[in-house]
């Protein structure tokens, strides 16, 4: 129910500012409605390959193994490899979600998957490499590192307690 009701807000944000580029009378709304039109053909095909190569990804991934690494009852340990795991795996949002469904189709377990995908956002080695420290002092790069280290134990333990308090978290599965 709550989902339903962010996606009727977010049509209706969208719908007001058409309203409002249309009475502009400027061309705003065209030229939005354009721009929207190149996102959505140059997201999509992504977006698809994603969807559907996490389903082969999961087929793929040995269950017995990926519950033994990342199950629900790995522990610590599944959050840390699984933290671990995001920061070496490379690529934008369609390798790094895609990555984290499959693993959790696998039989991964729910706060490991969010460490996973934390640790991703946050600590991928590349993107580091690539374009942090060659545009941004070193010392900046290793606070920001320090400074999130916490946060994918943080994450999993929130999701953690949220899968145990029912009632709690309505939207999370069971």
């Amino acid at each position: 129910m709550i989902l339903l009701a962010l996606t009727i807000l977010l049509y209706v944000i969208v719908g007001a500012l058409m309203l409002a580029a249309w009475r502009r009378h400027d061309g705003s709304l065209q030229l939005s409605l354009q721009a929207a039109m190149r996102e959505v053909l140059h997201l999509l095909p992504r977006l698809a390959l994603g969807v559907i190569g996490s389903g082969f990804i999961a087929r793929a991934l040995p269950q017995d193994q990926v519950i033994g690494w990342f199950g629900a009852g790995s522990g610590l340990s599944g959050v840390t490899l699984a933290a671990l795991a995001g920061a070496l795996t490379p690529g934008g949002p369609v390798v790094g979600f895609a990555l984290g469904a499959a693993a959790l189709k696998a039989g991964a377990g729910l706060p490991q998957v969010m460490s996973f995908v934390t640790g991703w956002s946050l600590y991928t080695i590349n993107r580091m490499l690539i374009w942090e420290l060659p545009f941004m002092p070193p010392w900046l790069v290793r606070l920001r590192v320090l400074v999130s280290l916490p946060l994918p134990f943080v994450t999993a333990a929130l999701v953690a307690a949220a899968l145990s308090a029912p009632g709690l978290w309505p939207l999370l599965p069971r």
